[in-house]
């Protein structure tokens, strides 16, 4: 079998890579290792529902007219209608710094300035001029890193205000401990706090759904449970792959959305990138019956929080941190329509290598997620107030699971801390799209894959 364009991965900008191509050419070929597309972003059954997995909310949010806006850059890509997704902004969000300060901010830039202006006031004018700085910036550009961190220390001169700016732009990104590069700080801050976030009224599966079938009317294909044992090339040029079926299917273009060293261990080339560690988390998910009412923080969407003194972002020593992290309600966007059972979802830093250790032993590996639930929920129940009395189900997902249903090193979420924002490793024609593009959230990871597909795939065919 030989096609124009094969794509590993049946990720968002996978799928998002395959369906521009295919508008064009129609001979492109998905292969996805697993059952489902999604990869992060997918779904699963239990107890007869449907659950979500890393759909907290999609950043990058714009009104209709503001065409240069990344949502509407890509639907138009994708020729994607936006009735097609009954899109539902946040109600409001906070960064919620314990006993020290708290910062609410939505889609209105404005929300923010405001809050800055009245509780940090000596640091509003710095800040105005910051966001002039992150508007002319071009993230894109090929640059080495910049320290986000130090470049607003030096401009804000507020080390706690600092941290509160970085706490969800880290939580929501960043895949380097205690700072981000300043190129990953400007897409993220854009993402987050001056187009804010919504999510679609249906399910990640409908929106799977939907760019399935934009892709199928185009005559793309997908192989689902097409696991790739090989990428065959020579001299710097790819020829094709060998499925670990011992299919061959070769190829013109080869576009990977797997991840860099996972693409290079198919190649059997060691990576040339630096190594560093990689970032985990856990996340458990709370149901309750539908219309629960929380005693706090009715009207937040997600709440960015930190407990300690210092807020730090790096590899915990023990099993999980619970000093900062993330508590998210999904059903808390404006005019979203109501669903069978309501959430509670947490975020935390975890330790990979110690997850590793323990799940050498079921019982040792299932009481550990038991313990860091219950430890969840009380900081949760802190934060929003007590709902263990109304809890339905309950699950949590580890470094492992994420390692084993995503096949993401360590089950690092934001992947390599070394990014490759041109997409090229280095043939001639095979290019990396993704995480590890640098590109992040649902909406980056879709324009990366249809980025590569526009810069370096079509115009050579």
């Amino acid at each position: 079998m030989h096609v124009p364009l094969l794509i590993i991965g049946g990720g968002l900008s996978g799928l998002a890579a395959a369906l521009r191509f295919a508008r064009f050419i129609p001979d492109v070929l998905l292969l996805e290792k697993h059952s489902r597309v999604g990869g992060l972003n997918s779904y699963y059954y239990r107890n007869n529902r449907l659950f979500e997995t890393g759909l907290h909310a999609i950043t990058n949010y714009a009104a209709p007219k503001t065409k240069n806006a990344p949502l509407n850059r890509l639907l138009r890509q994708l020729k994607i209608k936006r009735k097609e997704l009954d899109l539902h902004e946040q109600l409001s969000s906070e960064v919620r710094f314990i006993d020290q300060e708290s910062l609410v901010f939505s889609n209105d830039i404005s929300q923010l300035s405001t809050e800055i202006a009245v509780k940090f006031a000596s640091s509003y004018n710095s800040f105005q001029n910051l966001l002039k700085t992150i508007e002319e910036y071009d993230p894109f550009r090929p640059a080495p890193f910049i320290s986000a961190r130090e470049m607003l220390l030096e401009q804000l001169n507020d080390p706690l205000l600092v941290d509160m700016l970085l706490c969800p732009l880290s939580y929501y990104g960043s895949s380097i401990e205690n700072d981000m590069d300043l190129g990953q700080f400007v897409i993220m801050f854009r993402a987050i706090f001056m187009e804010g976030m919504f999510r679609p009224g249906g399910t990640i599966k409908d929106f799977l759904d939907l760019l399935l079938l934009h892709y199928k009317n185009h005559g793309g294909t997908i192989r689902t449970k097409a696991s790739v044992k090989r990428i065959l090339h020579n001299n710097k040029k790819v020829s094709g792959v060998k499925l670990e079926n011992g299919e061959v299917i070769s190829c013109d273009y080869l576009l990977s959305t797997i991840g860099s060293e996972e693409t290079f261990a198919l190649l059997g080339t060691p990576s040339p990138l630096e190594t560093k560690a990689r970032l985990g988390f856990v996340e458990t998910i709370f149901e309750l019956p539908a219309g629960t009412r929380l005693s706090e923080s009715n009207d937040r969407t997600i709440i960015f929080y930190n407990s300690s003194k210092k807020f730090t972002y790096q590899h915990p020593e023990q099993l999980v941190d619970f000093n900062s992290g993330v508590v998210c309600l999904p059903q808390n966007f404006q005019d979203l329509p109501s669903a069978p059972t309501m959430e509670v979802r947490t975020t935390h830093l975890a330790n990979y290598n110690e997850w590793k250790h323990l799940s050498s032993s079921r019982t040792e590996y299932e009481s550990a997620k038991n313990t860091t639930a219950l430890a969840s929920l009380e900081v949760a129940e802190k934060i929003v107030g007590n709902f263990s009395q109304n809890i339905v189900y309950r699950d949590t997902f580890t470094p492992i699971t994420i390692e084993r249903f995503t096949a993401k090193k360590q089950g690092a979420i934001y992947g390599n801390p070394v990014k490759i924002k041109d997409g090229d490793i280095g043939y001639e024609n095979l290019f990396l799209a993704g995480t590890d593009q640098g590109f992040l959230g649902i909406i980056g990871a879709m324009l990366s894959g249809v980025s590569i597909v526009n810069q370096h795939i079509l115009p050579r065919l």
